[in-house]
């Protein structure tokens, strides 16, 4: 580390140029960790982001690292990068709840497979971040740890469920994040705190324990704060495992090829609203000004979007039938202990029909074949992540946009939601702010298992605009 660099500048290094740093001995890995606590410490009373922290464990960690490259020891491509995971995931030995009173005290005693392989690529575990209870809404706040703010304006959320993931990146307390989506979980919070959040295809990244292994519409992946450490953390935890059925057998490894690539000519479809989902205005304001950037990459650019058609009812029944699996049995015996969301998620699990599921299962396969013909015509879809921009972090989901009133605490999220369903991968990339200074993402959408074209396009775009690197003025 040079003597001109701050602790804070040190904290917002990419992490491709901060493991570079730590390889080549220009930084120690101690030297990255001190200056991560520091900042957690200084930043995170503030936005309440990591919820579990463990910095006796991870200075021994660190010093450990730093005796491997001593040795000459070969190391990981994340060696001695700090980070701390979602509060949904299984850490061995580290308190995990869930963001539930039921699970305060709850220590696993495994580890998923992302986390064992951030762990085996060198990355040091530090703590949690915060999530809602069971992952439920894209606004995060629960009654263990409470809420998590939005860096970019204190009174507002910072989306979810991967809220502290995404908060903890906006504020330098850490390189890279985990994190997991189901309804938008990856893509909202990355949108709402101004970051990188990429939704890969089902099966990319393997998920191990998991109740339903077949299941095609929850997925675990990577954020930052660009697309290049994306990349590189996807190159990580992507590849086949046994233990997981979906996996793609494709290795990770490919994700560290060069993200550079000639736009010129690439058809891309344009849909300011899915074709008709209410859409507030002021994000679309920011999306529309960025059509330009993808037209001056070289693209070919049309108003279109794919038919969508019975994409909410597939979701809906998908969603409850996975709630009450997995929370059935604890409604009937901690029903006192959970929010009323998750409550009526899982209800809505309890009143289906093996035929209700049947017939949204034949309807997500013509749906997939509606998309992948639209998909022929057009290489990559570009949308809204979120139809609102961050709102009032007491409201607890939305519930009007534009006048349309909103049923339940899921129909703000349709833009991604609708997306999950198709099991295209999507990225939000930062796209550029409203008149009130709050971020908004883009959605770029690729092909079937075109995961590295769509990281490919977000990072072309990135490179032009260059909104992420306006860092929110808490961390100043």
């Amino acid at each position: 580390m040079t003597t001109t660099m701050t602790t804070t500048d040190l904290c917002f290094l990419t992490a491709t140029d901060l493991a570079q740093r730590i390889r080549t001995k220009a930084a120690s890995c101690r030297e990255v960790m001190e200056a991560h606590l520091a900042q957690i410490e200084r930043v995170n009373p503030k936005v309440n982001a990591i919820v579990t922290l463990l910095p006796e464990r991870a200075l021994e960690h660190a010093r450990q690292a730093d005796e491997a490259l001593a040795r000459g020891e070969a190391v990981g491509p994340l060696h001695g990068l700090p980070i701390a995971h979602k509060d949904l995931v299984l850490t061995k030995g580290i308190r995990t709840t869930f963001g539930s009173p039921i699970f305060r005290d709850f220590v696993p005693e495994q580890d998923e497979i992302i986390v064992e392989r951030l762990r085996g690529a060198g990355a040091i575990t530090i703590g949690k971040t915060n999530t809602p209870e069971f992952g439920a809404g894209s606004q995060t706040f629960n009654p263990v740890f409470g809420e998590t703010l939005n860096p970019y304006d204190l009174s507002k959320t910072c989306g979810g469920s991967s809220g502290g993931a995404a908060v903890a990146l906006a504020c330098g307390m850490q390189p890279l994040a985990d994190g997991s989506d189901l309804g938008g979980s990856l893509r909202n919070p990355a949108s709402f705190c101004n970051v990188v959040g990429f939704r890969p295809s089902p099966g990319r990244v393997p998920v191990w324990p998991a109740r339903v292994g077949w299941c095609p519409l929850p997925v675990e992946g990577p954020m930052a704060r660009t697309v290049q450490d994306v990349a590189l953390m996807l190159s990580v935890i992507a590849g086949p495992d046994s233990r997981a059925p979906l996996s793609i057998s494709e290795p990770g490894e490919r994700f560290r090829r060069p993200l550079e690539r000639n736009f010129a000519g690439v058809r891309i479809a344009w849909s300011r609203d899915l074709g008709g989902l209410p859409v507030d205005p002021r994000v679309t304001a920011v999306i529309d000004k960025q059509r330009g950037v993808f037209a001056a990459l070289g693209c070919a650019i049309e108003d279109a979007q794919p038919d969508l058609r019975d994409a909410d009812e597939t979701f809906r029944v998908w969603r409850a039938w996975l709630f009450e699996l997995g929370f059935g049995e604890m409604l009937r015996t901690h029903r006192a202990h959970m929010k009323d969301t998750v409550i009526w998620n899982i209800e809505e699990g309890e009143k289906l029909t093996g035929p209700q599921i049947g017939q949204a299962e034949r309807k997500r396969t013509e749906l997939y074949q509606r998309v992948r013909q639209f998909m022929e015509r057009y290489e990559f879809l570009i949308l809204p992540v979120s139809q609102v921009p961050p709102f009032e972090v007491k409201q607890r989901y939305v519930t009007e946009i534009n006048g349309v009133k909103l049923d339940t605490y899921l129909d703000w999220m349709r833009s991604c939601y609708y997306i999950t369903v198709t099991g295209l991968p999507a990225i939000s990339v930062p796209c550029g702010f409203t008149p009130e200074g709050l971020p908004v993402g883009v959605q770029i959408v690729g092909r079937h298992h075109d995961d590295f074209g769509v990281l490919q396009l977000a990072h072309a775009f990135e490179q032009v605009t260059g909104f992420g690197r306006r860092r929110p003025g808490v961390v100043t």
